[in-house]
């Protein structure tokens, strides 16, 4: 059972090893999703699972890694507890009762590469916890970063493994004992008579004739080409299988990675950076032949922060045909953003001017990686959308607006439902002048209805209004306290009736499960929704 176990658990981590650095290959993900050729919706919403598919992924290869080295231990105790003195090439074992060093010793190159390899496998599960991405994103970067030495070290464990012949027959080696001599001397005799040998009288033992005849290494390659199937030399069979499933899809991510490197080697021309309330940063850049949609976000690595450790960020501000500026808004909530906040405004003294380009501050290099997909480019391809940020949340939908605002006729989308909930009314001022720009811009186009904004005020004191004469239009779209969602998806289906609606959401886990719980509840008026939701790979 324990080898039918281990060799079974092996497979299955083949199979996952595999799959698990798909998700990971952003590029193809981001090429998938803007080319034609993935015409259907359905399936570009499929790209959106990555991330989940990653995780599942990498939760099966810890259970089955468990599964796999219980396997191997029950091995070890059956090889000891059956060791024979009457077939010593069958025994694994030095002696009966050997345990601890059977597989550390005896086996030397997969022991030990398959003990680093569960000790590297556990920091990268426990890393992985939602708990210590929140606490501390360096140890979860930095240990994740770990499954190059985990490939090697699975490469190195497989070359080293025996064949499936050392492990077979552990239990009642009287019994199959003599199977396998005549497997042995069939074997024996097949070799010998392709080679013209006189055959020794059957009493001496064919094994031992066998390793001594001139021809062993012509007559494993000969029995290679017949493709006899016999078991005892069958000793490149998993690192074959393992080379099989894992080159490529290593390759693809290897040259991915590559090609990452250097279309980001150039760094970008920070152009401005302004100060928002609530610990708020804006950085807008440029760089030549920079091209992104709305909704796709960036991972930017400045050296002076950090060496190794980058970050992603959502596109707030696309380059278009007029203008070749793009932008992120980042919130400063832990180590990285806080030392990239510091070296920002001390070299841009808290002014928030926007600077001629022949007049640039010197700031420090800043790389940029991308752009990447998102589910955030459907939404102007659903002709209604409903889209829902929580706080930060809303950055995704920023870059949306911003292209809007510079034309909506060439998009399918002919209806926006924007729902912004934040704690404090200062947050809103990050994309208070873009949501006035835009809604006077759809008065004058005699389009007010184009666009339907909603704001909640989810924790106050009392009546507040956004500070500021041009924001009148916000105030009076201002609401105090959270949404009534269900009343709210009613309403939004009553005034949509038989038409497929896309639902996009960015915030806290509350509000997109209850999103996602109200999106696939049926209503009576024929309204379907379809939810996405954010989710950096």
């Amino acid at each position: 059972l324990g080898l039918c176990v281990s060799r079974a658990s092996a497979s299955v981590l083949n199979v996952n090893c595999c799959l698990v650095l798909l998700p990971m290959c952003r590029v193809l993900l981001a090429f998938l999703r803007g080319s034609q050729k993935v015409a259907s919706r359905k399936t570009r919403r499929l790209l959106d699972k990555s991330k989940t598919f990653h995780v599942t992924c990498g939760v099966t290869i810890c259970i089955f890694s468990v599964l796999h080295v219980a396997a191997h231990l029950v091995n070890a105790l059956n090889f000891s507890e059956n060791y024979n003195e009457d077939f010593l090439a069958l025994n694994a074992a030095n002696y009966r009762g050997e345990v601890s060093q059977l597989y550390l010793m005896s086996v030397l190159v997969p022991g030990l590469t398959g003990v680093i390899m569960v000790l590297v496998l556990f920091l990268m599960c426990t890393a992985s916890t939602y708990a210590i991405r929140v606490s501390n994103y360096d140890i979860f970067w930095y240990t994740h970063n770990l499954f190059f030495v985990f490939y090697m070290l699975l490469m190195l464990h497989v070359s080293g493994c025996p064949g499936d012949s050392y492990m077979v027959c552990p239990r009642d080696l009287q019994t199959h004992g003599q199977l396998l001599y005549r497997a042995r001397h069939f074997l024996w005799l097949e070799c010998a008579g392709r080679l013209g040998e006189n055959l020794p009288v059957l009493g001496v033992s064919p094994f031992e004739y066998f390793h001594s005849i001139p021809g062993f290494l012509f007559c494993f390659k000969l029995l290679q080409v017949c493709s006899y199937s016999i078991l005892f030399f069958r000793v490149a069979k998993h690192f074959l299988a393992t080379w099989f499933w894992i080159s490529g899809p290593l390759c693809l991510y290897c040259v991915e990675r590559l090609y990452r490197y250097i279309r980001s080697n150039k760094p970008v021309t920070i152009t401005s950076v302004i100060s928002h309330p609530s610990n708020v940063l804006e950085v807008r850049m440029m760089k030549a032949d920079f091209k992104a949609r709305p909704g796709q976000y960036v991972i930017l690595h400045c050296p002076r922060v950090s060496t190794l450790e980058s970050h992603p960020f959502t596109l707030t501000m696309c380059p278009t045909d007029t203008k070749a500026t793009f932008g992120v808004h980042l919130k400063v909530v832990g180590d990285w953003t806080e030392r990239f906040r510091d070296l920002l405004l001390l070299h841009s003294n808290q002014d928030t001017e926007i600077l001629p380009i022949f007049q640039q501050r010197r700031y420090p290099k800043l790389y940029v990686d991308g752009p990447f997909g998102s589910p955030f480019e459907e939404s102007l391809n659903y002709e209604v959308s409903l889209c829902v940020a929580g706080g930060i949340g809303v950055t995704p939908f920023a870059s949306v607006l911003n292209t809007l605002l510079d034309g909506w006729k060439c998009y399918k989308l002919r209806r926006l439902y924007f729902i912004w909930v934040c704690r404090d009314i200062e947050s809103f001022r990050w994309f208070a002048d873009l949501l006035c720009m835009l809604h006077d811009k759809l008065w004058q186009e005699n389009r007010p209805d184009y666009i339907n904004i909603q704001l909640y005020l989810s924790q106050t004191d009392g009546i507040q209004k956004i500070i500021g004469e041009k924001y009148q239009a916000l105030n009076s779209r201002l609401l105090i306290g959270r949404p009534r969602w269900k009343l709210l998806f009613d309403e939004i289906a009553k005034c949509n009736r038989r038409k497929t609606i896309g639902v996009f959401c960015c915030g806290p886990n509350k509000i997109s499960k209850i999103l996602h719980k109200l999106s696939n509840s049926s209503n009576s008026y024929g309204t379907r929704f379809e939810y996405n939701k954010e989710s950096f790979s």
